[in-house]
């Protein structure tokens, strides 16, 4: 009986196709990808989840009849919806279509790289489903992503959204961590925009770092990386000055392996003077790090742009002690890219931690006091991650921060600076 109903259905669906000849193209689809599932009940129902998903206000209406309404042209072919400006001005409506034409097919589709192995499509849709609705990036209830498609073997991924505009905004996802990865998002090869849409997306979402670093006067470069470092490991030594928007650790194409430079751009831009001071000339095993802004060794900088950017002209041996070493020396030594805020958390661990630091510290001279911010209550300290050590000298601090930059730390590599005395002793540890 079910297969007589289901040919019952079809009959129905082609007087209803015939009735409505826009609509044909999708209707064909739709029983081609029906005929072409394997009969298992559960795949049907997949199919189900992405067809005729009711447009907003129309969540009472049977697909069928919502479709007989639309062809009878009582209900435009789109759905019509205001849009937001992040400061909630409500700005002209931007056509969504309710099931994506072919059309725009290209425009409403992303490729996903870097996937994790052995992904399920349902998994990654729901995902960037769920970040797509918690970023507020959804224009119209309901799911933006309508199919997913992997390719295990290459370990990439292509996304099909139901719009345009909502396709440029999941572009702000690039460099998303998924279980453990870093999501590379590019439009596809045949990508043509569309006119009078936007091709970039409108939104930053806070603490996700793309893996594209736009050419600015904020763009960094940092040469001079061990090649075993990988990503991770590169971005915790530049998260200790501050959180970053893009980040891109360069690699040779037929191995994969780093190259050893790479380019970076915070969060805050005013942070950068403090990360080049912090980072240049930073001994790290055999090799020295150069950092500087990537328009200074740009072959083709732009006046402009040198214009704006203080050159500091990066000579060997020629860098003063005091850009090179993270600031003017004091007796406060700043310790960063040690802790995580989770390792904090046990009273034991903690102890162990500050002793550790205790007797290391000593080695180079008097240390008259630690302080290590911890969280409270589950929430972050100012200065939480940072290690601040008082010493008796400017001398023995100065001694030690020679001795510790680029040492590791459980794991990681140690980046210092020097403090403020007066805001280490107001406790103002930002």
């Amino acid at each position: 009986s079910s297969s007589r109903s289901r040919s019952r259905e079809r009959k129905r669906r082609s007087r209803d196709r015939d009735r409505r000849s826009r609509d044909r193209r999708g209707d064909s689809k739709e029983r081609r990808h029906r005929r072409s599932r394997s009969p298992h009940r559960e795949k049907k129902k997949k199919v189900k989840k992405y067809w005729d998903v009711p447009p907003p206000g129309f969540e009472h209406i049977t697909p069928m009849q919502y479709k007989a309404m639309q062809a009878a042209g009582q209900i435009p072919a789109t759905a019509l919806l205001p849009t937001m400006t992040p400061d909630g001005l409500a700005v002209t409506p931007t056509p969504v279509p309710v099931v994506g034409s072919q059309m725009t097919r290209q425009a409403r589709r992303l490729y996903v790289g870097n996937i994790p192995f052995g992904i399920t499509e349902e998994s990654m849709m729901d995902f960037f489903n769920a970040q797509m609705r918690l970023g507020g990036l959804t224009q119209a209830p309901g799911n933006p992503v309508l199919a997913v498609q992997i390719n295990q073997d290459k370990n990439f991924a292509f996304l099909e959204f139901r719009s345009v505009d909502e396709t440029t905004q999941a572009m702000a996802f690039d460099g998303i961590i998924f279980q453990g990865q870093s999501l590379k998002i590019r439009r596809p090869h045949d990508y043509q925009p569309l006119p009078g849409m936007s091709e970039n997306p409108s939104v930053y979402v806070p603490g996700v770092v793309s893996t594209v670093v736009p050419d600015s006067a904020h763009k960094l470069f940092i040469g001079g990386l061990p090649n075993y470092l990988n990503d991770d490991q590169v971005k915790e030594l530049l998260t200790s000055f501050g959180p970053l928007k893009a980040f891109n650790l360069v690699k040779d194409s037929a191995t994969g392996l780093s190259k050893g430079y790479a380019f970076c751009e915070y969060v805050d831009v005013n942070l950068n003077d403090q990360a080049i001071a912090g980072l240049n000339g930073m001994q790290l095993g055999d090799k020295k790090l150069l950092v500087q802004r990537a328009s200074v060794g740009s072959k083709n900088a732009t006046l402009s742009s040198i214009n704006q950017t203080p050159v500091t002209l990066q000579v060997p041996g020629l860098n003063s002690s005091v850009t090179q070493m993270g600031g003017l020396p004091t007796e406060v030594l700043c310790l960063m890219n040690m802790v995580a805020p989770e390792e904090l958390l046990d009273d034991e661990e903690y102890e162990e931690i500050v002793e550790d630091v205790r007797d290391e510290c000593s080695k180079y001279g008097q240390v008259k006091s630690i302080e290590i911010p911890r969280p409270v209550d589950g929430l972050e300290v100012p200065g939480t991650g940072k290690i601040f050590v008082e010493f008796t000298s400017v001398f023995d601090s100065q001694k030690a921060m020679q001795g510790l930059t680029g040492r590791k730390f459980a794991n990681r590599v140690v980046v210092t600076k020097y403090c403020d005395p007066d805001a280490y002793h107001r406790r103002d540890f930002w």
